[in-house]
């Protein structure tokens, strides 16, 4: 089964050689596809030298477009029959794959979630994060009549035939509960694995805020009602 590891890039200069090298540890047949979405902090640099490399293929957004945009690159250039989204900044641990790909490997899943929330180790960082993630997560369920413990996971899993009748219209963090919310309405096999976490603070790079979480509530009630 080969998959294709999609890895969205913005400002990532300081991560992106660490996370290339963590993804292609991996013992797994896979390609790599890195999404630069208009970096410019010398992270450019760092890519046009990776795209030499085995199995890395480097596609690049002339500015900024979000995350969103930047794996619907990713989606059309992957030729895997498995997609799994792999952010840049080293929260999310690639030895992790293994547990993230057997429920679709055992042929139970179509989806699969890396929850934050179940069991594994995490950085202890902000509160508010915490809280918000969890009420994002619950008005998600609500609304989806799911029950996921994390719905803005990073580590989000799938087959790549579920993009034949799944339109991702998101171009930034709108992607996540879009996602959610469409997977949710065809009724596919949604499973949860625990993950480990190894959040960073605003000082080492993390992008997302508060308004972020307010743009996501609508993205909920937009892709559940109207889309």
């Amino acid at each position: 089964m080969k998959v294709s590891v999609v890895v969205p890039v913005y400002n990532e200069v300081r991560t992106i050689k660490d996370i290339l090298s963590a993804v292609q540890a991996v013992p797994l047949e896979k390609e790599i596809i890195i999404v630069d979405d208009g970096s410019t902090d010398g992270t450019r640099a760092c890519l046009q030298e990776m795209s030499r490399e085995k199995d890395v293929k480097v596609l690049y957004h002339d500015r900024n477009q979000g995350k969103g945009a930047a794996l619907r690159t990713g989606f059309g250039a992957a030729t895997g029959e498995v997609i799994l989204i792999q952010d840049a900044d080293l929260e999310y641990d690639p030895r992790e794959y293994p547990g993230l790909l057997a429920p679709i490997r055992e042929g139970k899943a179509d989806v699969v979630y890396g929850s934050r929330f179940l069991s594994g180790p995490h950085r202890v960082l902000f509160f508010w994060h915490y809280a918000g993630n969890r009420f994002l997560t619950l008005l998600s369920n609500a609304l989806s009549n799911l029950n996921l413990s994390d719905m803005e996971t990073g580590y989000k899993v799938f087959r790549r035939e579920i993009l034949n009748d799944i339109t991702i219209k998101s171009k930034r963090f709108g992607f996540e509960p879009e996602f959610t919310m469409k997977v949710a309405k065809k009724r596919l096999r949604i499973y949860e694995v625990p993950i480990s976490y190894h959040g960073r603070t605003y000082a080492e790079g993390k992008k997302i805020d508060w308004r972020d979480g307010v743009k996501a509530i609508f993205a909920l009630f937009w892709f559940r009602f109207f889309d």
